[in-house]
């Protein structure tokens, strides 16, 4: 099967999850040298770099003041907000001369556009793995780490990935922001609305590579295979 137009399907997908986690990391990056320590005394307790990032965290959080009024996420700084906003009104200034794709960032189009040269220049700090998008280095990173940072306060589970934290967080709060066009069904996560518009477009992704029937969704191919491949 011939892959899809450069660019236009795979790995470029910026999400507003992921234009989150860029925010959030520059945030961190702000953090003083001191705070980035293996280790801080804190009286005569000893943190982690792990618990004392947790801790710097909650502290940035309580300091920011600039507040988005379509949906009331707090930043601590004004440009963050202003990029956040773009995520509402649809604004995409920045475009990919090669594919037409559009971004709310520079940053996102800089890493789309290593999907056309072929170039990797992100580099796993823990292994030789190379990335073409700094966001799929920071969520493979977490194999490594172990670490889980993200701690949902209603009932204690705790998640590596920002975005798997907001997808879980849903189950509580019952927010469902993923709104299908054409007939209005909310989703919580934006994979389901994206299963559920094919039942609206036709499309069909899966294919089987041993008689060409397509299928809508992955386990409908899975099934299939099973049923009528196996051996």
């Amino acid at each position: 099967m011939r892959d899809p137009e450069p660019g236009r399907i795979k790995h470029t997908e910026d999400t507003q999850e992921e234009t989150e986690l860029i925010e959030e990391d520059e945030e961190n990056e702000e953090f003083s040298e001191t705070e980035k320590n293996n280790h801080v005394k804190n009286g005569e307790q000893h943190l982690s770099c792990s618990q004392t990032k947790q801790r710097d965290l909650m502290k940035r959080k309580a300091k920011k003041s600039f507040t988005c009024t379509q949906c009331g996420k707090s930043f601590s700084f004004k440009h963050h907000l202003l990029l956040h906003v773009r995520v509402h009104t649809g604004e995409k200034p920045f475009t990919c001369d090669q594919c037409g794709k559009s971004f709310t960032r520079s940053e996102n189009l800089k890493d789309h556009m290593n999907i056309h040269t072929g170039e990797k220049p992100h580099k796993c700090s823990h292994c030789d793995k190379r990335f073409s998008r700094s966001g799929d280095m920071n969520r493979h990173k977490v194999v490594h780490t172990g670490e889980k940072l993200h701690i949902c306060d209603q009932c204690g589970k705790s998640f590596a990935l920002k975005q798997q934290f907001k997808a879980h967080v849903r189950v509580h709060t019952g927010e469902k922001p993923y709104k299908c066009l054409y007939c209005n069904k909310r989703f919580s996560q934006s994979g389901n609305l994206k299963t559920h518009k094919r039942i609206h477009t036709g499309e069909k992704p899966y294919h089987c590579t041993e008689c060409g029937k397509c299928f809508n969704h992955s386990v409908s191919l899975h099934s299939h295979t099973k049923n009528n491949h196996s051996k």
